[in-house]
């Protein structure tokens, strides 16, 4: 370490913001402050570490290996300092935040995430909302959500952050005989429906015959269905509930490939949804062990 015997939260902060958001100008707007300030902090973290931390040459701000190595522990001490605060009540964060997410995901990985923010900041008022991504997309952009978790095609880096990545899996019942030269019988939620668009899309493209026989928008309805034997279904490998059981014969089905799952937030949040959201990636990010900066 070249110059800085102690590490500026600020500095930090400033870094962190713009490696999360791939762009100086959007970070600038998430933390309030001017573009020419956030440029000049981050260059005095770099300054002081004697190392570039960002790319700044591409067509977008990308992590150099030096900042990949500091990230994570930059989180940790962010995550450290906003606990410490929030302890001593300096001040009482208060307000209400309004996420938007995924069923599968809300019931899988979310719970755990939100409850610990909830016991640090217990005044901010949390309104989860479940439903199908393109319906979260559409009320995101119509402003209903500070913040929204949606599933993408990993090719789809420009919609939000990466924070959470898993193969998806064909999942049925033991009970379920799978037939080569019969219709497969798919249990899927309505259109549009990301998982039933990438069933489908994979199926045709492996020219297997399909059918709808269950069309459900509720996760715990599809979930019966399959439990009962009437078809597959699609799910990340992690959220198979007992009693269902991931389909391994590759002579039966396709490939699904992996799914995301990618953070949006809108501009100018407010402290309690910037807090929120600053903690479900580093959550997700420990959990997992599969983020990696974009």
């Amino acid at each position: 370490m070249a110059g800085l015997r102690n590490l500026d939260i600020d500095l930090l902060r400033a870094f962190v913001s713009v490696a999360d958001l791939g762009s100086f100008t959007r970070a600038a707007e998430a933390l309030l402050r001017r573009q020419s300030t956030l440029s000049l902090q981050v260059k005095r973290l770099e300054d002081g570490l004697g190392r570039r931390l960002l790319d700044r040459s591409a067509r977008r701000v990308r992590l150099t290996p030096a900042g990949e190595a500091l990230l994570g522990e930059a989180r940790h001490m962010l995550e450290l300092n906003d606990r410490l605060l929030a302890t001593l009540d300096l001040p009482v964060l208060e307000g209400r935040v309004r996420l938007g997410t995924p069923e599968d995901f809300a019931t899988t990985h979310l719970p755990q995430v939100l409850a610990r923010f909830a016991e640090t900041y217990p005044a901010v008022q949390l309104e989860v909302t479940c439903d199908l991504t393109m319906t979260l997309l559409g009320r995101f952009r119509h402003g209903d959500f500070d913040l929204v978790l949606v599933k993408r095609e990993p090719e789809r880096s420009d919609r939000g952050m990466r924070v959470w990545r898993e193969p998806l899996v064909w999942v049925a019942s033991e009970r379920l005989a799978l037939e080569r030269d019969r219709p497969l019988p798919l249990v899927v939620s309505p259109p549009p429906c990301v998982y039933r668009k990438r069933a489908v899309d994979a199926l045709d493209r492996a020219r297997r015959r399909w059918r709808v026989v269950y069309s459900c928008a509720s996760l715990a309805g599809q979930h019966a269905a399959v439990r009962a034997g009437l078809g597959v279904t699609v799910l990340p490998k992690d959220m198979v509930p007992p009693g269902l059981v991931a389909v391994e014969r590759r002579s039966l089905l396709p490939d699904l490939h992996d799914t995301e799952i990618a953070l949006l937030a809108r501009r100018g949040l407010s402290a309690p949804a910037r807090r929120l959201h600053d903690h479900i990636v580093r959550s997700l990010e420990s959990e997992a062990g599969l983020f990696q900066p974009m």
